[in-house]
């Protein structure tokens, strides 16, 4: 072989050899431009103030803008959606919850996406609890006497909530299940305008988030009698659980990031690890415990089981009371 001839030989394989760790460099290198965190409520609610603490967080670790792009309407459907349909390369998250993830997928027939099949569930981030709430005028002090009082005027105690197939529609209706008895749902466009009508005292309860309810409570315009969740809330921690009363009772609104189904396993465990380092930061997790909103981090295999469970229970108190959303 001629020298020239071996010579050629060696830079082609140079060459190509520099050519393969490009590729393989250019492949590997993540993210490459901004992040964007799809959420389905509006600006300035507990789930873009989640969104933005995360964002933050997730721009200081990876050196990367992220952006907090809020897509409100349909319950989440319209952000989930455009989630679904972005591409897998990790520059996309979606801020779902108790509503997209677990709500619709039970109570409502033919919805444009499967959160299984759609979607790869990376952790769960926040959680909080509700509280139940009555009027004054009811003379109620615990969960105990509402139990007592609804039983001996069934269908005469009305309770308020955000709207049909809502968090506190769905807990009113275990709690009629759990207890026995019978109560009227009315639904409104907002937790404000419900809560309008219970310091009325044209509602008699209701179930609702804390950080709403505590001016009302105290200004003595309504009464806190417990909280939702499975254990009590460190965010009251002197209110009693409505499952003291009612075991099996538990109710949360909760929130995760999931990625568009094919994201690269290597991309989905850098996200994980990074959101779960980010959800462990003293200056996240402050913030949100001041609006009473407990910071979580767990595996996909953990959110993923998480969010079955929920709507199948969910899916249970539907037929229970035969709740549907057409």
């Amino acid at each position: 072989m001629t020298i020239i001839r071996r010579v050629s030989r060696c830079l082609a394989t140079a060459t190509a050899a520099a050519l393969a760790v490009s590729w393989i460099g250019s492949a590997q290198a993540y993210p490459t431009r901004p992040l964007r965190i799809i959420v389905g409520f509006p600006a300035g609610s507990t789930a873009d103030t989640v969104a933005r603490l995360l964002g933050n967080k997730l721009a200081e670790q990876l050196g990367q803008q992220v952006i907090v792009d809020s897509r409100p309407g349909g319950s989440g459907v319209i952000a989930v959606e455009l989630a679904k349909n972005a591409p897998p390369d990790g520059h996309t998250l979606l801020l779902g919850g108790t509503a997209p993830f677990a709500v619709l997928p039970a109570l409502k027939p033919n919805l444009p996406y499967d959160t299984d099949r759609d979607f790869l569930a990376l952790s769960r981030v926040v959680s909080a609890t509700n509280v139940v709430v009555v009027h004054p005028a009811l003379g109620v002090g615990a969960v105990a006497d509402l139990v007592t009082l609804a039983k001996a005027r069934p269908g005469q105690l009305n309770y308020g909530s955000a709207g049909n197939g809502t968090v506190p529609h769905l807990a009113g209706e275990m709690f009629n299940v759990l207890s026995g008895v019978k109560t009227v749902h009315v639904p409104y466009k907002g937790t404000p305008l419900a809560l309008n009508d219970l310091v009325a005292g044209q509602l008699q309860f209701m179930i609702m988030p804390p950080v709403s309810a505590i001016p009302h409570w105290k200004s003595g315009r309504i009464k806190l009698i417990a909280t939702t969740g499975a254990k009590r809330d460190p965010f009251l921690p002197d209110l009693p659980t409505v499952a003291d009363v009612l075991p099996g009772f538990e109710i949360t609104v909760w929130s995760g990031v999931a990625v568009p189904a094919r994201t690269s396993i290597r991309i989905v465990q850098l996200l994980h690890a990074e959101i779960v380092k980010a959800m462990q930061a003293p200056d996240v997790r402050a913030p949100l415990a001041k609006q009473g909103v407990s910071a979580h981090a767990e595996s996909p295999a953990e959110f993923t089981a998480f969010i079955k469970a929920e709507r199948e229970r969910i899916a249970r108190v539907g037929r229970q009371v035969g709740i549907t959303l057409d």
